[in-house]
Parts: structure tokens; sequence; C-alpha cells
């Protein structure tokens, strides 16, 4: 069993708070790494409750605001619309992951996890101007 820390970057240098999930499986392929994480937060939003998601990606008929995405009305997630919108997003290149400092580019890629394993979700931010 691995308790696994997960943390959200951006380019422009802004950080979330790491927060943890225990994952039984000592190897996992990064689609079912992103789907777990994606699963966890899902389940707390629901739990919670509340009109602001904060989670990986966007949830439809959300605004992004500073604190995460914004729900027009309250309600319950999908979690598996956005395990999906994840998926989709990193083949996007919305995002990339670092495990332990280094980027895992495939999601069939098979992840090594311990103990202390921390797992680097660095969102994209698109370049504006000209």
């Amino acid at each position: 069993m691995a308790m696994v820390s997960f943390v959200d970057e951006t380019t422009a240098g802004e950080r979330s708070s790491e927060w943890h999930l225990e994952i039984f499986e000592e190897r996992l392929p990064l689609r079912e790494v992103i789907r777990r994480r994606v699963f966890q937060e899902v389940a707390e939003h629901n739990a919670k409750g509340g009109d602001v998601f904060r989670g990986l990606v966007q949830p439809t008929d959300t605004e992004r605001t500073l604190n995460g995405f914004k729900l027009r009305k309250p309600r319950r997630i999908d979690p598996e619309e956005q395990a999906t919108h994840a998926l989709e997003a990193f083949y996007r290149n919305g995002f990339i992951v670092l495990v332990d400092d280094r980027q895992v580019d495939e999601l069939d890629a098979v992840v090594e996890l311990g103990r202390g394993t921390q797992i680097t979700f660095l969102k994209l931010v698109p370049l504006v101007g000209g």
C-alpha cells in the first residue's frame, strides 16, 4: 500500500496544497492513477456539496474562478464524465504528469507507487498576446 501525494502546478508558478490518497497497488497505469485521483476529488465534492468544484479539470456548465470551478447551481458531479474529461485533457496536452519529478507521457505507462511518491499535475497555461 502506498500513500501517494498529489499536487497541482501551473506554468505560471501557482501551486496547490498537497493532498494524499491511499493506493493499495504498487504499480498502476497512469490512466488508472488519473482516474482514481478524479474519482476521489468528485467523491469529496459530492459528499460536501456546495457550488464550487475543486478538481483537475473543469466540469461542464461551470465557470472558472480563483478557487475552482463555480457551478451554475449546486449539483452532484459525475465521476465517470470527469475522468473522461481528464483523460481527454491529457491527450490534448492540457497537463503533464510528473511522478517523483519524472515525466510520464503515455496513459498506458505503468508507474511505480510507494510510500512518499509525489505526483505532480502541471497544468499548461495557454499563451496569450501577440
